[in-house]
């Protein structure tokens, strides 16, 4: 693996990390492709180290140094802008059919409802679903609309992480 897709796995990893959708274990995992493809230093030689029973106590606390050091952002887990990362991972994986447009206001509805603002219109989608019998608008359409909606998020912006 070559070290741009390392980190950019690496970076996917946690931001799905952020909102329980990987595992601590699978971000020491990322770390450590990333660490063999030439993503060197002492914070991520450090998350590589950790091992399976040692990674959900010690990751939060080696993960931003290793991250800065590769020049990829840093989020505190459970902030709005780890949630808005993770919203833009999933939002990509929406266009790239990794997940489907269903999946991606399922997701974002049974996470936030109606409450993180820039998924605020993927969860008026997902209510949308659910009344396509009571409206002109097919499924199809409504797919379309999220997918839209899914490159407005990406594009409006990396988010609030430190890098």
């Amino acid at each position: 693996m070559e070290l741009e897709q390392a980190l950019v796995r690496l970076e996917r990893t946690v931001g799905l990390w952020y909102v329980d959708r990987r595992t601590a274990f699978d971000v020491v995992l990322a770390a450590c492709d990333a660490l063999v493809a030439g993503a060197d230093g002492p914070g991520m030689s450090m998350v590589a180290a950790l091992d399976r029973a040692e990674a959900h106590d010690g990751l939060p606390e080696l993960l931003p140094t290793a991250l800065r050091e590769v020049g990829l952002p840093s989020c505190d887990r459970g902030s709005i802008a780890a949630e808005e990362t993770a919203l833009r991972i999933v939002a990509a994986a929406a266009l790239t059919g990794e997940v489907t447009p269903r999946d991606l206001t399922t997701w974002v509805h049974q996470r936030h409802g109606h409450f993180l603002k820039l998924a605020e219109e993927l969860a008026r989608l997902d209510d949308a679903y659910e009344y396509t019998e009571f409206t002109a608008q097919t499924r199809e359409e409504i797919d379309a609309d999220v997918l839209a909606e899914a490159r407005r998020i990406i594009g409006s912006g990396p988010g609030g992480c430190t890098g």
